[in-house]
């Protein structure tokens, strides 16, 4: 069986399309049909079943599926484990949020080292401040261990849980609603807001939210990152609803705690499941699960 061919069958099973599946795996579409037709004739069973545009597992397919993913991940695993031993690899690749960025993984980071008598080295991003790009990234095995939001249920990702943020209402200085020592999500409706994209994992959790006091905002931009929304803020273009992060005591704006409803952003450590961590990453892990002290940012 061709090793080439049990990858082909592992993308298309997670693109459900042979366009995108082959233009991931830079081959053509009719050499990964011809692929996926002989993995078929040589099992004895049909793997994948046509629905719309849509290249469907079947029962069999599915349980092929399983067999596949946890014997490609551990040979990858295995592979990644000569790598690291072969070149004697001290390099922890991290991504994170901005927010998380600033001051927590510095100072996890600073603190972890000062611990160790080896020499460990780590490299940083941010990776555009999104948690989907984050968590594709570590998918794809460009980080050892990413720093952001929670992007799904799937089970190639453990999540552990770090910090949390508030959610609060931001106003410029001289808004009506600045000298307000707290406030309720609905007392913000009539002004115009400034709203996450939604590209942003906020944007369906804010939404909720105002659905909860029966209207949404009139929305006057629609920014991806809680930076960029604080910015515009800060320079009169409206109020937002944005995680209580450390940026906001440095603009000139004022920060409201909401009293209802209220929600708490969390944040999580993310590693990848059956993937080879080098020791030093492997103790930074346990570093983290040790003194993280789940605090509010």
């Amino acid at each position: 069986m061709n090793l080439f061919h049990l990858r082909y069958f592992a993308t298309l099973a997670k693109l459900q399309n042979y366009t995108h599946a082959a233009q991931q795996l830079h081959i053509t579409q009719p050499s990964l049909s011809n692929a996926i037709h002989g993995l078929e004739a040589e099992l004895g069973v049909t793997l994948f079943a046509r629905q719309g545009r849509h290249m469907i597992l079947t029962a069999a397919g599915r349980e092929f599926n399983r067999t596949v993913s946890h014997t490609l991940a551990t040979l990858d695993s295995g592979i990644e484990r000569l790598q690291h031993q072969a070149h004697g690899q001290t390099v922890i690749k991290l991504a994170a949020l901005r927010t998380l960025s600033t001051r927590w993984v510095p100072s996890m980071v600073r603190h972890f080292l000062e611990t160790r008598s080896q020499d460990v080295r780590f490299e940083f991003t941010n990776e555009n401040g999104l948690s989907p790009k984050i968590i594709q990234g570590l998918r794809a095995k460009k980080y050892d261990i990413c720093f952001c939001s929670k992007v799904d249920e799937e089970e190639d990702i453990a999540y552990f849980p770090i910090a949390s943020q508030a959610l609060v209402v931001i106003t410029p200085v001289n808004h009506p609603l600045a000298q307000r020592k707290q406030i309720e999500l609905s007392e913000t409706l009539p002004f115009d807001q400034i709203t996450f994209s939604k590209k942003s994992g906020l944007a369906p959790i804010i939404r909720q939210l105002f659905a909860e006091c029966g209207a949404q905002p009139h929305s006057v931009y629609s920014i991806e990152e809680d930076e960029a929304v604080a910015g515009l803020v800060a320079n009169g273009f409206g109020i937002a609803v944005v995680p209580n992060m450390p940026l906001l005591q440095t603009l000139p704006l004022q920060v409201i705690p909401l009293s209802f409803p209220t929600w708490q952003r969390i944040f999580y450590m993310a590693t990848l499941n059956d993937h080879y961590q080098a020791p030093a990453a492997t103790d930074f892990i346990e570093f983290v699960h040790q003194h993280h002290a789940n605090i509010s940012l």
